[in-house]
């Protein structure tokens, strides 16, 4: 099983580069935020209400995604 999280010093560090536009930086906010779900999925929905104008809009769906649904992509069924 995993470990109990440190959501605390997780949002800290995502608040310090929640408007970096680097991929790179990008993808590992959206990991952060997704590993914090299981641990305090409130405290994620408020870091993504309260960056919402500068967060990036990847992050925005991936963490959205993994809260509504429990995956970071669902699939899509085509009709």
């Amino acid at each position: 099983m995993g470990g109990q999280g440190d959501v605390h010093r997780t949002l800290k560090i995502c608040r310090e580069l929640v408007a970096d536009k680097n991929d790179m930086v990008i993808k590992a906010l959206s990991w952060a935020l997704r590993e914090c779900i299981p641990h305090d999925p409130e405290a994620v929905k408020r870091f993504i209400r309260d960056h919402e104008r500068v967060l990036a809009s990847r992050i925005k769906r991936e963490v959205m995604n993994k809260l509504i649904t429990g995956v970071k992509n669902p699939k899509r069924t085509i009709e």
